[in-house]
């Protein structure tokens, strides 16, 4: 590796978000581009101090072998690395969808007849699959009265970890729900499990690793993995987390709509993994927020997967990067 620059990014949503963005170049000039997004507090320094050792001067042969921990720099590696052969980075990793299904996500509103309203927009933008974010205090009355206004349309809810029993969360499930995500804190395994043999909805949970994932599954406390690759250290991670809830004939939905767009471009390589059978969610923030050229997102409710371009399938507007970001630094 000939050289690296790692830049910080506030974004425009969001209380004090901001990304990681990684851009790593090699001998022939080729550039790979990687984002962690919500990065952990002392990532900025840890990388300040380790990337330069890491990488500069340093042949590898695969992202894997770099090892590094972070998410940005092994989704640099996998973009440069697919980049150097030509690949799209979709098909790099397994993936075998050309375009995918989306979901859109609603907040919670100032009142139901508003968020109908939402809905309705939504669904005329071309949307079939809906997924309200709900919470104690904001749960059975909205979901009634969308119900109520649409029969037919596919809905689920995203409970934030917010609950700690299930009344409320069984009363929801009478309104035809196709997923329940995240209504626990994610370590409570047992409440999930409780929860999937109360509901007819699945359940999805949210991991970060393999080890959390192999916890629901032994006590089948769920039925959706809700594969977020962000939260993970690497893609390989991340393909092993959807090979192994796959197996275990679980759905998959792919979910990482934040930061500048790079994070996004990942996900929706990861969905079109054969094992991601639900709709992806890269809906919000709003596409303008990006950096990345196209932008990623939905186009009445389908999401394209870049198989024409190699690696992620997104440049990037440097001009406007080097302009918003707060710091950077260079080895």
């Amino acid at each position: 590796m000939r050289e690296l620059e790692v830049f910080r990014l506030p974004l425009p949503h969001g209380r004090k978000a901001e990304s990681l963005l990684v851009k790593l170049t090699d001998h022939g000039g080729m550039t790979g581009w990687g984002e962690t997004t919500a990065p952990p507090p002392k990532t900025w320094s840890r990388l300040e101090e380790t990337l330069g050792a890491l990488l500069i001067g340093v042949d590898w042969e695969h992202p894997d072998t770099v090892a590094s921990g972070d998410t940005a720099v092994d989704m640099a590696c996998w973009d440069l690395w697919t980049k150097m052969r030509g690949v799209p980075l979709a098909e790099a990793i397994g993936g075998t969808r050309t375009s995918l299904m989306a979901t859109v996500r609603l907040t919670p509103d100032l009142s139901v007849e508003s968020l109908v309203a939402r809905v309705n927009q939504q669904i005329c933008a071309g949307y079939g699959h809906v997924t309200l974010d709900v919470r104690p205090g904001w749960d059975v009355e909205p979901v009634r009265a969308v119900r109520a206004a649409y029969p037919a349309l596919t809905l689920a809810v995203d409970c934030g970890n917010a609950y700690t029993d299930l009344g409320q969360l069984v009363a929801l499930d009478s309104y035809g729900l196709e997923v329940i995500e995240r209504p626990f804190p994610a370590t409570d395994v047992f409440s999930h499990a409780a929860l999937q043999d109360e509901v007819t909805a699945s359940v999805a949970v949210e991991v970060g690793s393999t080890a959390e994932l192999d916890d629901y599954l032994t006590l089948r406390a769920a039925r959706v993995l809700l594969l977020r690759p962000a939260a993970f250290a690497s893609l390989s991670d991340v393909r092993r987390a959807h090979d192994r809830a796959s197996a275990a004939g679980w759905d998959i939905q792919c979910a990482g709509g934040q930061g500048a767009g790079l994070a996004r471009a990942a996900t929706v390589a990861v969905a079109s993994l054969p094992g991601c059978t639900l709709p992806c969610d890269v809906t919000q923030p709003p596409k303008q927020n990006q950096i990345v050229t196209p932008i990623v997102g939905a186009n009445a409710g389908v999401i394209a997967v870049p198989l024409t371009q190699s690696g992620l399938g997104h440049e990037i507007d440097e001009t406007r990067l080097r302009r918003l970001a707060k710091e950077s630094f260079h080895a």
